[in-house]
């Protein structure tokens, strides 16, 4: 089979891989990739839904995959799906549930799905009013994409006004979401569904603050770790209690998601509540929880597409992995871009190119995470050893990384976490 990815960051090189390991695929193509992963899988620059199709048809792709939100909410899928083409995402009307918060927050509230008390609120004074109303600590979200960044969690009124002139700037048209502060520890969760049927994933955990201790601001995410063996013990609840009332609703009320649903979770006292969904395989976890898995990925994608998702069990390899971020200086606000990365000697972690593009004679930083390695171990130790030794292998004027990825103690805790 010949395989088209959409997409170009660390998450697209992890799905790539994850394919290259099926003996039914033959060849694989990103769209547009980068210069990191056109070191390894061919990669091509496709401008439009028109582009994409023609070229599916001209180089006999058998299947494509959406890999990020973007082209989801272009309504890339649906596209695709009208030319005849075999295509893995959720339509435009699906993916509702990651790119605006308020469908996501509307659905649950209307099928029992626990999740965080909010409102919305179409004005920065609608805002203030629903934070007064709120209290502190608050969260406050822009309604749209905001690649892991338009999250704030506010302690007082200085940070209320940083944040509403922050996420007003970009977010006149589509508001905001006020939501009561969760208490507890998070965790991911991805169920694979057909739009009636589903399986779940190993658990992962993404550390999303920029600093150590989980300070700081929000970012896409600056590492995760798989498989988070606390989760276990809510699975059963989560699929019942979320999972399925969701994928059911979205169905009956006929727009069903067929593709790779994220679930973004806080453990709280009292049970699991829904944090974010995702229309897609989440990013770094999936560099985390990739790796992981046995089953062909050609098999779980032609389930989704052929409504087989029922005959599909997971497997996966033994141990722990975690991934973690390199990051540019500067990120998440402004990264500093166009300096020179070098490896110094072989790495044992597998390595996912994201912010880069091809310098004079060696790959430069080209975005706020630059690169993401995963590292397999027998167990979370081991797999932390090896990836912080290669971090270490790896220099570019400005390189950041957290020190503390996979050292949560997922307990509950009292206040901001």
């Amino acid at each position: 089979m010949n395989i088209l990815i959409i997409g170009s960051g660390g998450r697209e090189h992890a799905i790539a891989d994850a394919f290259a390991r099926s003996p039914k695929v033959k060849k694989i193509i990103v769209s547009p990739g980068n210069d990191g992963i056109g070191g390894i899988y061919e990669c091509v620059k496709l401008c439009s839904h028109r582009d994409i199709a023609d070229y599916c048809e001209t180089s006999r792709i058998d299947l494509v995959f959406v890999g990020n939100e973007q082209p989801v909410e272009d309504g890339l899928t649906d596209f695709l799906r009208e030319r005849g083409l075999r295509v893995v995402g959720p339509s435009q009307a699906a993916g509702r549930i990651e790119t605006s918060k308020a469908f996501a927050k509307d659905l649950m509230q209307r099928h029992n799905v626990p999740s965080a008390r909010y409102g919305k609120a179409n004005s920065a004074d609608e805002a203030r009013s629903l934070i007064a109303e709120f209290g502190y600590p608050v969260v406050i979200k822009a309604d749209g994409l905001s690649a892991g960044k338009g999250v704030y969690i506010l302690e007082d009124s200085t940070a209320m006004e940083d944040a509403l002139g922050a996420l007003y700037s970009k977010t006149d048209k589509e508001g905001v979401i006020v939501e009561e502060f969760l208490s507890g520890w998070e965790l991911s969760l991805f169920a694979i569904t057909d739009g009636t049927d589903f399986c779940t994933t190993v658990f992962s955990q993404d550390h999303k603050q920029l600093y150590d201790n989980d300070m700081g601001p929000n970012t896409g995410g600056m590492g995760a770790v798989a498989p988070l063996e606390e989760g276990e013990a809510y699975r059963e609840q989560i699929e019942l209690e979320i999972i399925k009332p969701v994928i059911d609703a979205m169905r009956e009320e006929a727009y069903p998601f067929c593709g790779v649903l994220y679930c973004g979770l806080m453990i709280t006292r009292e049970g699991p509540k829904v944090l974010e969904f995702n229309c897609r395989w989440g990013d770094p976890e999936a560099e985390a929880v990739l790796p992981l898995l046995k089953t062909d990925m050609v098999e779980i994608c032609e389930a989704i597409i052929e409504g087989k998702i029922s005959e599909i069990r997971l497997e996966w390899k033994p141990g722990c992995s975690v991934t973690l971020v390199l990051a540019s200086r500067g990120y998440p606000a402004k990264p500093d871009t166009g300096y020179p990365i070098r490896i110094s000697d072989p790495l044992e972690s597998i390595i996912s190119y994201a912010g880069v593009k091809a310098g004079s004679d060696c790959l430069v930083n080209n975005g706020g995470r630059v690169i993401m390695l995963t590292a397999l171990g027998k167990d979370l130790m081991e797999a932390r050893k090896i990836v912080y030794t290669d971090a270490q292998k790896i220099d570019f004027d400005g390189k950041y990384y957290r020190g503390d990825i996979g050292l949560r103690s997922n307990t509950f805790s009292i206040g901001l976490e």
